[in-house]
Protein backbone atom coordinates (compact mmCIF):
# COMPACT_ATOMS: atom_id res chain seq x y z
CA UNK A 1 0.00 0.00 0.00
CA UNK A 2 1.17 3.51 -0.84
CA UNK A 3 -0.25 6.07 1.64
CA UNK A 4 0.98 9.20 -0.07
CA UNK A 5 3.44 10.96 2.21
CA UNK A 6 2.42 14.57 1.35
CA UNK A 7 -1.23 13.81 2.14
CA UNK A 8 -0.56 12.03 5.42
CA UNK A 9 2.06 14.50 6.72
CA UNK A 10 1.33 17.83 5.01
CA UNK A 11 3.28 19.72 7.68
CA UNK A 12 6.41 18.62 9.49
CA UNK A 13 4.54 18.54 12.82
CA UNK A 14 1.15 17.37 11.53
CA UNK A 15 0.30 13.74 10.81
CA UNK A 16 -3.39 13.55 9.93
CA UNK A 17 -5.25 11.20 12.34
CA UNK A 18 -8.10 10.65 9.90
CA UNK A 19 -5.68 9.53 7.22
CA UNK A 20 -4.15 7.01 9.63
CA UNK A 21 -7.64 5.71 10.47
CA UNK A 22 -8.36 5.25 6.77
CA UNK A 23 -5.11 3.32 6.32
CA UNK A 24 -6.00 0.97 9.18
CA UNK A 25 -9.45 0.48 7.70
CA UNK A 26 -7.94 -0.44 4.36
CA UNK A 27 -5.58 -2.96 5.96
CA UNK A 28 -8.55 -4.52 7.76
CA UNK A 29 -10.53 -4.67 4.50
CA UNK A 30 -7.58 -6.45 2.91
CA UNK A 31 -7.58 -8.98 5.75
CA UNK A 32 -11.23 -9.78 5.07
CA UNK A 33 -10.20 -10.70 1.53
CA UNK A 34 -7.23 -12.84 2.52
CA UNK A 35 -4.58 -10.29 1.59
CA UNK A 36 -1.40 -9.53 3.50
CA UNK A 37 -0.13 -5.96 3.39
CA UNK A 38 3.23 -4.22 3.37
CA UNK A 39 2.89 -0.48 3.88
CA UNK A 40 5.18 1.93 2.05
CA UNK A 41 6.15 5.03 4.02
CA UNK A 42 8.08 7.72 2.12
CA UNK A 43 7.07 7.13 -1.48
CA UNK A 44 9.55 9.53 -2.93
CA UNK A 45 9.17 8.32 -6.49
CA UNK A 46 6.34 6.47 -8.25
CA UNK A 47 6.08 6.00 -12.01
CA UNK A 48 8.15 9.12 -12.84
CA UNK A 49 6.37 11.40 -10.32
CA UNK A 50 7.85 12.54 -7.00
CA UNK A 51 5.70 12.46 -3.88
CA UNK A 52 7.36 14.57 -1.21
CA UNK A 53 5.76 17.18 1.06
CA UNK A 54 6.05 20.93 0.54
CA UNK A 55 8.04 21.37 3.76
CA UNK A 56 11.17 19.99 2.08
CA UNK A 57 10.91 22.12 -1.11
CA UNK A 58 11.58 25.65 -2.40
CA UNK A 59 11.39 28.10 0.53
CA UNK A 60 11.67 25.20 2.98
CA UNK A 61 14.38 23.32 1.08
CA UNK A 62 16.06 20.78 3.33
CA UNK A 63 17.97 17.57 2.70
CA UNK A 64 15.83 14.43 2.95
CA UNK A 65 18.69 12.34 4.32
CA UNK A 66 20.77 14.62 6.51
CA UNK A 67 18.64 17.45 7.94
CA UNK A 68 17.98 16.53 11.60
CA UNK A 69 14.47 18.03 11.70
CA UNK A 70 13.47 16.29 8.49
CA UNK A 71 14.78 12.91 9.66
CA UNK A 72 13.05 13.32 13.03
CA UNK A 73 9.79 14.04 11.22
CA UNK A 74 10.23 11.04 8.93
CA UNK A 75 10.82 8.77 11.91
CA UNK A 76 7.71 10.13 13.65
CA UNK A 77 5.65 9.55 10.51
CA UNK A 78 6.82 5.96 10.07
CA UNK A 79 6.03 5.24 13.72
CA UNK A 80 2.56 6.76 13.27
CA UNK A 81 1.88 4.44 10.32
CA UNK A 82 3.23 1.29 11.95
CA UNK A 83 1.97 1.53 15.54
CA UNK A 84 -1.77 1.06 14.88
CA UNK A 85 -1.00 -1.84 12.52
CA UNK A 86 1.35 -3.71 14.87
CA UNK A 87 -1.38 -6.09 16.10
CA UNK A 88 -2.95 -6.73 12.68
CA UNK A 89 -2.14 -10.33 11.68
CA UNK A 90 -2.05 -9.48 7.96
CA UNK A 91 0.39 -6.58 8.40
CA UNK A 92 3.74 -7.76 7.05
CA UNK A 93 5.73 -4.66 7.93
CA UNK A 94 6.97 -1.36 6.53
CA UNK A 95 8.96 -0.49 3.44
CA UNK A 96 10.74 2.78 4.23
CA UNK A 97 9.89 4.23 0.85
CA UNK A 98 9.75 3.56 -2.85
CA UNK A 99 13.12 4.07 -4.53
CA UNK A 100 13.90 7.05 -2.32
CA UNK A 101 17.55 6.61 -3.26
CA UNK A 102 16.80 8.30 -6.59
CA UNK A 103 16.82 11.62 -4.66
CA UNK A 104 20.43 11.14 -3.54
CA UNK A 105 22.15 12.22 -6.76
CA UNK A 106 22.06 12.23 -10.56
CA UNK A 107 20.01 11.92 -12.67
CA UNK A 108 17.48 13.56 -10.30
CA UNK A 109 17.09 17.24 -11.31
CA UNK A 110 17.02 18.50 -7.69
CA UNK A 111 19.01 16.00 -5.64
CA UNK A 112 19.54 15.67 -1.89
CA UNK A 113 23.21 14.66 -1.85
CA UNK A 114 24.57 12.40 0.84
CA UNK A 115 27.54 10.16 1.45
CA UNK A 116 27.39 6.37 1.89
CA UNK A 117 27.91 6.84 5.63
CA UNK A 118 25.02 9.34 5.81
CA UNK A 119 22.78 7.05 3.75
CA UNK A 120 23.57 4.18 6.13
CA UNK A 121 22.75 6.25 9.21
CA UNK A 122 19.48 7.38 7.63
CA UNK A 123 18.45 3.80 6.87
CA UNK A 124 19.39 2.57 10.34
CA UNK A 125 17.49 5.38 12.07
CA UNK A 126 14.27 4.86 10.11
CA UNK A 127 14.35 1.07 10.24
CA UNK A 128 14.78 1.34 14.02
CA UNK A 129 11.71 3.60 14.18
CA UNK A 130 9.66 0.98 12.32
CA UNK A 131 10.90 -1.81 14.57
CA UNK A 132 10.11 0.15 17.71
CA UNK A 133 6.57 0.79 16.49
CA UNK A 134 5.86 -2.75 15.21
CA UNK A 135 8.38 -5.18 16.69
CA UNK A 136 9.14 -8.37 14.83
CA UNK A 137 7.57 -7.41 11.51
CA UNK A 138 9.41 -7.45 8.19
CA UNK A 139 10.71 -3.90 7.84
CA UNK A 140 12.73 -3.28 4.68
CA UNK A 141 13.95 -0.59 2.32
CA UNK A 142 13.71 -0.75 -1.48
CA UNK A 143 15.96 1.09 -3.92
CA UNK A 144 16.16 1.28 -7.67
CA UNK A 145 19.09 -0.44 -9.27
CA UNK A 146 21.64 2.38 -9.19
CA UNK A 147 22.41 0.91 -5.78
CA UNK A 148 23.75 -2.25 -7.45
CA UNK A 149 25.20 -0.80 -10.65
CA UNK A 150 26.43 2.80 -10.22
CA UNK A 151 29.97 3.24 -8.90
CA UNK A 152 29.46 6.51 -7.05
CA UNK A 153 25.92 5.99 -5.79
CA UNK A 154 25.73 6.69 -2.02
CA UNK A 155 23.26 3.87 -1.35
CA UNK A 156 25.30 0.69 -1.60
CA UNK A 157 24.81 -3.06 -2.05
CA UNK A 158 25.98 -3.52 1.54
CA UNK A 159 23.13 -1.30 2.73
CA UNK A 160 20.60 -3.37 0.77
CA UNK A 161 21.97 -6.74 1.83
CA UNK A 162 22.64 -6.01 5.51
CA UNK A 163 20.06 -3.52 6.77
CA UNK A 164 16.41 -4.45 7.29
CA UNK A 165 14.71 -7.81 7.52
CA UNK A 166 15.25 -8.80 3.88
CA UNK A 167 17.14 -7.70 0.80
CA UNK A 168 14.84 -5.93 -1.65
CA UNK A 169 15.42 -6.08 -5.41
CA UNK A 170 13.74 -3.95 -8.09
CA UNK A 171 14.49 -5.58 -11.43
CA UNK A 172 13.70 -3.67 -14.61
CA UNK A 173 15.07 -4.68 -18.00
CA UNK A 174 14.72 -1.15 -19.39
CA UNK A 175 18.03 -0.44 -17.61
CA UNK A 176 19.95 -1.41 -20.76
CA UNK A 177 19.38 -5.16 -20.58
CA UNK A 178 16.51 -5.40 -23.05
CA UNK A 179 18.02 -2.69 -25.25
CA UNK A 180 21.24 -4.67 -25.49
CA UNK A 181 19.89 -8.22 -25.77
CA UNK A 182 16.24 -8.06 -26.86
CA UNK A 183 13.03 -8.96 -24.98
CA UNK A 184 13.34 -12.76 -24.91
CA UNK A 185 17.10 -13.25 -24.87
CA UNK A 186 18.51 -15.34 -22.00
CA UNK A 187 20.21 -12.33 -20.41
CA UNK A 188 16.88 -10.45 -20.35
CA UNK A 189 14.83 -13.37 -19.08
CA UNK A 190 17.38 -14.04 -16.35
CA UNK A 191 17.94 -10.45 -15.26
CA UNK A 192 15.76 -10.74 -12.16
CA UNK A 193 17.48 -14.01 -11.26
CA UNK A 194 20.82 -12.26 -11.76
CA UNK A 195 19.95 -9.42 -9.42
CA UNK A 196 18.76 -11.86 -6.75
CA UNK A 197 22.01 -13.80 -6.94
CA UNK A 198 24.07 -10.60 -7.12
CA UNK A 199 22.48 -9.37 -3.89
CA UNK A 200 23.62 -12.49 -2.04
CA UNK A 201 27.27 -11.62 -2.58
CA UNK A 202 27.01 -8.98 0.17
CA UNK A 203 24.57 -10.84 2.44
CA UNK A 204 24.91 -13.34 5.22
CA UNK A 205 23.98 -16.84 3.98
CA UNK A 206 20.27 -17.50 4.34
CA UNK A 207 19.11 -13.88 4.27
CA UNK A 208 15.70 -13.62 2.54
CA UNK A 209 15.38 -11.75 -0.76
CA UNK A 210 12.19 -10.02 -1.88
CA UNK A 211 11.87 -9.39 -5.61
CA UNK A 212 9.69 -6.40 -4.85
CA UNK A 213 9.33 -5.04 -8.38
CA UNK A 214 9.48 -6.85 -11.69
CA UNK A 215 7.43 -6.17 -14.80
CA UNK A 216 7.22 -6.22 -18.59
CA UNK A 217 7.90 -2.70 -19.91
CA UNK A 218 6.66 -1.98 -23.44
CA UNK A 219 7.84 -1.34 -26.06
CA UNK A 220 11.11 -2.98 -24.99
CA UNK A 221 9.03 -6.04 -24.12
CA UNK A 222 6.25 -5.95 -26.75
CA UNK A 223 2.74 -6.95 -25.60
CA UNK A 224 2.81 -10.17 -27.63
CA UNK A 225 6.08 -11.16 -25.92
CA UNK A 226 5.07 -10.08 -22.40
CA UNK A 227 3.36 -13.37 -21.35
CA UNK A 228 6.40 -15.45 -22.30
CA UNK A 229 8.72 -12.89 -20.72
CA UNK A 230 6.74 -13.12 -17.47
CA UNK A 231 6.51 -16.90 -17.38
CA UNK A 232 10.17 -17.50 -18.11
CA UNK A 233 11.38 -14.70 -15.81
CA UNK A 234 9.32 -16.10 -12.96
CA UNK A 235 10.43 -19.66 -13.70
CA UNK A 236 14.06 -18.58 -13.46
CA UNK A 237 13.62 -16.91 -10.06
CA UNK A 238 11.26 -19.44 -8.47
CA UNK A 239 13.92 -21.92 -7.40
CA UNK A 240 16.44 -19.34 -6.15
CA UNK A 241 17.36 -20.14 -2.57
CA UNK A 242 16.01 -17.78 0.12
CA UNK A 243 13.46 -16.10 -2.19
CA UNK A 244 10.86 -14.61 0.15
CA UNK A 245 8.34 -13.18 -2.31
CA UNK A 246 7.76 -11.80 -5.80
CA UNK A 247 5.67 -8.70 -6.43
CA UNK A 248 4.67 -8.04 -10.05
CA UNK A 249 4.43 -4.38 -11.01
CA UNK A 250 1.68 -3.60 -11.48
CA UNK A 251 -2.00 -4.49 -11.13
CA UNK A 252 -3.65 -2.11 -13.67
CA UNK A 253 -2.65 -0.09 -16.70
CA UNK A 254 -2.62 3.69 -16.29
CA UNK A 255 -5.58 5.26 -18.15
CA UNK A 256 -4.63 7.16 -21.28
CA UNK A 257 -6.75 10.03 -20.01
CA UNK A 258 -3.96 10.82 -17.53
CA UNK A 259 -1.18 12.92 -19.01
CA UNK A 260 2.59 13.05 -18.77
CA UNK A 261 3.46 9.49 -17.76
CA UNK A 262 6.37 7.92 -19.65
CA UNK A 263 5.02 5.68 -22.39
CA UNK A 264 6.04 2.43 -20.71
CA UNK A 265 4.05 3.29 -17.55
CA UNK A 266 0.70 3.12 -19.35
CA UNK A 267 0.75 -0.60 -20.13
CA UNK A 268 2.54 -2.35 -17.24
CA UNK A 269 -0.66 -3.72 -15.68
CA UNK A 270 -1.85 -7.30 -15.40
CA UNK A 271 -5.28 -5.78 -16.14
CA UNK A 272 -6.42 -2.91 -18.31
CA UNK A 273 -7.52 0.33 -16.68
CA UNK A 274 -11.04 -1.01 -17.23
CA UNK A 275 -10.22 -4.12 -15.12
CA UNK A 276 -10.13 -6.61 -17.97
CA UNK A 277 -7.52 -9.32 -17.42
CA UNK A 278 -4.81 -9.18 -20.07
CA UNK A 279 -3.02 -12.26 -21.39
CA UNK A 280 -0.07 -11.14 -19.28
CA UNK A 281 -2.31 -11.19 -16.21
CA UNK A 282 -3.68 -14.63 -17.05
CA UNK A 283 -0.14 -15.96 -17.45
CA UNK A 284 1.01 -14.59 -14.09
CA UNK A 285 -2.15 -15.95 -12.42
CA UNK A 286 -1.56 -19.40 -13.90
CA UNK A 287 2.06 -19.33 -12.80
CA UNK A 288 1.10 -18.31 -9.25
CA UNK A 289 -1.55 -21.05 -9.03
CA UNK A 290 0.95 -23.67 -10.16
CA UNK A 291 3.50 -22.39 -7.64
CA UNK A 292 1.00 -22.71 -4.79
CA UNK A 293 0.01 -26.20 -5.89
CA UNK A 294 3.61 -27.43 -6.11
CA UNK A 295 6.15 -25.07 -4.55
CA UNK A 296 9.57 -25.62 -6.14
CA UNK A 297 12.52 -26.73 -4.08
CA UNK A 298 15.49 -24.36 -4.15
CA UNK A 299 18.19 -25.67 -6.47
CA UNK A 300 21.79 -25.45 -5.26
CA UNK A 301 24.31 -23.29 -7.06
CA UNK A 302 27.64 -25.07 -6.72
CA UNK A 303 29.66 -22.68 -8.89
CA UNK A 304 30.10 -18.99 -8.08
CA UNK A 305 31.39 -16.24 -10.35
CA UNK A 306 33.77 -13.92 -8.49
CA UNK A 307 32.92 -10.21 -8.45
CA UNK A 308 35.64 -7.69 -7.70
CA UNK A 309 33.77 -4.44 -7.03
CA UNK A 310 36.35 -2.97 -4.65
CA UNK A 311 35.75 -2.29 -0.97
CA UNK A 312 32.86 -4.33 0.42
CA UNK A 313 31.11 -1.42 2.14
CA UNK A 314 31.13 1.04 -0.78
CA UNK A 315 31.62 -1.12 -3.93
CA UNK A 316 33.36 1.63 -5.93
CA UNK A 317 33.70 -0.68 -8.95
CA UNK A 318 30.17 -2.02 -9.04
CA UNK A 319 29.52 -0.80 -12.60
CA UNK A 320 31.18 -3.98 -13.86
CA UNK A 321 28.04 -5.73 -12.62
CA UNK A 322 25.74 -3.37 -14.58
CA UNK A 323 24.13 -4.39 -17.90
CA UNK A 324 26.89 -4.28 -20.49
CA UNK A 325 29.57 -4.54 -17.81
CA UNK A 326 32.14 -7.31 -18.04
CA UNK A 327 30.93 -9.18 -14.97
CA UNK A 328 27.23 -8.98 -15.90
CA UNK A 329 27.82 -10.22 -19.42
CA UNK A 330 30.01 -13.08 -18.19
CA UNK A 331 27.37 -14.18 -15.69
CA UNK A 332 24.74 -14.10 -18.45
CA UNK A 333 26.89 -16.29 -20.71
CA UNK A 334 27.44 -18.83 -17.94
CA UNK A 335 23.73 -18.89 -17.12
CA UNK A 336 22.80 -19.36 -20.78
CA UNK A 337 25.20 -22.31 -20.91
CA UNK A 338 23.40 -23.94 -17.98
CA UNK A 339 25.90 -23.19 -15.22
CA UNK A 340 23.40 -21.54 -12.80
CA UNK A 341 26.14 -19.38 -11.25
CA UNK A 342 26.00 -17.83 -7.83
CA UNK A 343 27.94 -14.62 -7.13
CA UNK A 344 30.67 -14.22 -4.53
CA UNK A 345 32.75 -11.18 -3.71
CA UNK A 346 36.48 -11.41 -4.33
CA UNK A 347 37.05 -10.85 -0.61
CA UNK A 348 35.13 -14.10 0.16
CA UNK A 349 36.20 -16.20 -2.82
CA UNK A 350 38.65 -18.30 -0.79
CA UNK A 351 36.78 -18.26 2.51
CA UNK A 352 35.27 -21.70 3.27
CA UNK A 353 33.28 -20.22 6.15
CA UNK A 354 31.40 -18.07 3.62
CA UNK A 355 31.21 -20.55 0.74
CA UNK A 356 30.19 -23.71 2.57
CA UNK A 357 26.89 -22.41 4.03
CA UNK A 358 25.89 -21.32 0.52
CA UNK A 359 26.70 -24.74 -0.95
CA UNK A 360 29.43 -23.31 -3.21
CA UNK A 361 32.13 -25.82 -4.09
CA UNK A 362 33.82 -24.10 -7.05
CA UNK A 363 34.61 -20.51 -7.90
CA UNK A 364 35.50 -19.06 -11.28
CA UNK A 365 36.94 -15.64 -12.06
CA UNK A 366 35.53 -13.69 -15.02
CA UNK A 367 38.91 -13.50 -16.79
CA UNK A 368 39.01 -17.31 -16.84
CA UNK A 369 35.71 -17.63 -18.71
CA UNK A 370 36.22 -18.04 -22.44
CA UNK A 371 34.15 -16.04 -24.87
CA UNK A 372 32.99 -19.26 -26.48
CA UNK A 373 32.33 -22.79 -25.33
CA UNK A 374 29.66 -24.12 -23.02
CA UNK A 375 31.86 -25.26 -20.15
CA UNK A 376 33.64 -22.59 -18.07
CA UNK A 377 36.87 -23.40 -16.26
CA UNK A 378 36.39 -24.26 -12.60
CA UNK A 379 38.70 -23.40 -9.73
CA UNK A 380 38.31 -24.88 -6.30
CA UNK A 381 38.39 -22.39 -3.44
Amino acid sequence: MFPLWPLFQPNRTLIRPRAIDQLVGLVDAAAERGLDVSVDGLQGHLSSFDFTPSWVHTWHRRNLFTDPEVVDAQAAYLRALAEPLADRPNFLGMTLGNEVNQFSGPPHPDPDPCTPAQAGRWLERLLAACEAAAPGRLHVHGEYDALWFRDDHPFTPAHAARLGGATVVHSWVFNGTAQRHGPLAPATLRHAEYQIELSKAWAEPGRPVWLQEVGAPAPLVPPDAAPEFARRTLDHVSDCADLYAVTWWCSHDVPRSLADFPELEYSLGLMTSGREVKQLGATVAEWAAALRAAPPEPRPRRTALVLDAGAVETAPGRSTAAPGGAFCETWARLAADGARPAVVLAQHARDPAHLAPRGITDVVWPHDVGRTGPTPPRRSP
